[in-house]
């Protein structure tokens, strides 16, 4: 949920969005994925859980899924209740709007504006996010462009939680940089495709499925042929995976050792 809701603060900050209305964000989209995690699926059983972002209307349109039990609150969970949730988002959302039923899912759709007194316009997905599992979030980002800012404040999250010290966390943003560059060449559509995992031994990043040989391009530009070596040896651990569904660059960052 911490990557979720720091790479759509990445988004946010990127399109011009306010840090009072950056902070909203946070809290809204933190309360709505809290909502499926209490309430969506039963206990200890892993669910999908999935965040769409959409630059729209002066602002940012964000849906929450899910695909659980639906709105009905467990006697035996001591947070408050869901109501007290949907109330905050409501609060702060300048539009609000959930629908589903039992067994049938929720879905959880609010718009925050980059500033008051906004005109509408349009746009189109910039970024979709699903947990899978607990230490895993993957993300599907639109604009390349936002690629940069979204998948730095997710890494910076993570790597704050796991103790990677400040000097690893300034490779894992020269990392990002370059892969952004890069990344959006490896898939036919444009839409870079990533995955985050929080391990215990540090953060793994894995970029794809991407066309064939993306990997290995994606790998490639990330060598300094100017000075000489590559920004490979920023990260402890760098490979290529061929898979059926097609090519991934797997790149991991170590923590502090316990």
């Amino acid at each position: 949920m911490a990557v979720v809701r720091h790479a759509l603060a990445g988004l946010a900050e990127r399109i011009g969005m306010d840090e009072p209305g950056i902070a909203d964000l946070k809290t809204v989209v933190t309360e709505a994925c809290m909502n499926v995690v209490v309430h969506a699926y039963p206990a200890d059983t892993p669910g999908l859980l999935e965040v769409e972002a959409t630059e729209e209307l002066e602002g940012l349109t964000v849906v929450v899924r899910d695909y659980g039990m639906g709105i009905r609150p467990r006697p035996d969970v001591d947070r408050p209740s869901l109501r007290i949730g949907l109330t905050l988002i409501a609060a702060l959302s300048k539009s609000f709007e959930i629908k589903g039923g039992v067994d049938r899912g929720t879905e959880i759709r609010m718009h925050l504006p980059l500033r008051a007194g906004s005109e509408e316009g349009q746009g189109a997905p910039s970024v979709q996010a699903h947990a899978v599992a607990s230490d895993e979030t993957e993300l599907r980002v639109g604009n390349p462009e936002l690629v940069g800012s979204i998948l730095s404040c997710a890494l910076g999250a993570l790597a704050a939680r796991r103790d990677i010290t400040v000097d690893r966390l300034a490779d894992a943003m020269l990392l990002s940089d370059a892969i952004s560059a890069g990344a959006p060449q490896g898939f036919a559509d444009g839409r870079v495709c990533l995955s985050i995992a929080d391990r215990e031994q540090g953060v793994e990043l894995r970029v794809g499925p991407m066309v064939g040989g993306g990997g290995e391009k994606l790998r490639a530009s990330l060598e300094l042929p100017e000075v000489g070596g590559t920004l490979e040896t920023l990260a402890d651990e760098v490979r290529v995976e061929e898979q059926d569904e097609g090519d991934f660059l797997v790149i991991g960052i170590a923590a502090l050792a316990a």
